[in-house]
């Protein structure tokens, strides 16, 4: 089944590509969406549509049962855009106010899409946002990479204290994480490290309260500072310059 999924995710992109990316744009990072919806009404980015990563967080978050069997869950997100691009409906969208403001609704695509087209434009909507997600993720390597790395290339470690369902971890994964500035500054400063903690323990014999948690420390294993919860970009920026900071007093 998983193969089958995949097969239709390959097919459905094409589909994407040729009938739906001329209004819905690909992959924009959610903070810039955020910003761009909540502060500027879409006078920032001046989208058509919402972007296909937007559609996929926000469908399957709204549709069926999101922590329940994926395949299941896939089959009724596939059958919810089946109907709904044949029949648009602004009561039925699952866009955020926001969003829905800036927007008039879709025209109907009957008889512009088969409904085997349909079928497969809806896997790769639905299986978009992970992939995309884990495309523009930091780099995470295992704990004993990372301190011969950071050893090597004179870099601190992020350990990344995080677990598969939490909402904040999601949210800064998105939002911040995937932000190409952050990323930036991690790759040149940091490597990174993450640990979903319902499965293991910490490393360096570090400890957390909730998740996520976010704790620097040297390529020797010394913990220099760590932060706690979701914070905004320029947030996350300065603790990483002041963790930067701490490590060249730490090396006089």
């Amino acid at each position: 089944m998983a193969f089958f999924s995949m097969l239709l995710f390959a097919d459905g992109e094409t589909i994407y590509k040729n009938k739906c990316a001329a209004c819905h744009e690909g992959y924009i990072p959610m903070g810039a969406l955020k910003e761009n919806f909540v502060e500027f009404n879409n006078t920032k980015l001046k989208l058509k549509a919402p972007t296909l990563n937007q559609l996929s967080f926000r469908l399957k978050q709204k549709i069926g049962d999101p922590k329940g069997d994926e395949e299941i869950h896939m089959l009724e997100v596939v059958e919810f855009v089946k109907s709904y691009i044949i029949k648009p409906d602004k009561q039925k969208s699952i866009c955020m106010d926001e969003v829905l403001e800036a927007f008039d609704i879709m025209p109907s695509m009957q008889g512009k899409i088969t409904e085997e087209e349909s079928e497969e434009v809806a896997s790769y909507i639905y299986h978009f946002d992970k992939q995309a997600l884990k495309a523009h993720a930091p780099v995470y390597v295992d704990i004993q990479k990372a301190l011969t790395e950071a050893k090597k290339e004179d870099k601190l470690i992020m350990i990344k204290a995080a677990s598969e369902h939490c909402h904040f971890c999601k949210k800064m994964d998105r939002e911040v994480l995937s932000d190409k500035e952050i990323r930036a500054v991690l790759q040149k400063n940091f490597i990174a490290v993450e640990v979903d903690v319902y499965k293991e323990d910490l490393p360096l014999h570090l400890s957390y309260k909730v998740t996520p948690t976010y704790i620097f420390v040297t390529a020797e294993g010394k913990k220099l500072k760590s932060v706690v919860g979701a914070l905004s970009k320029q947030d996350f920026l300065k603790i990483l310059e002041t963790v930067k900071q701490i490590k060249k007093g730490d090396t006089k």
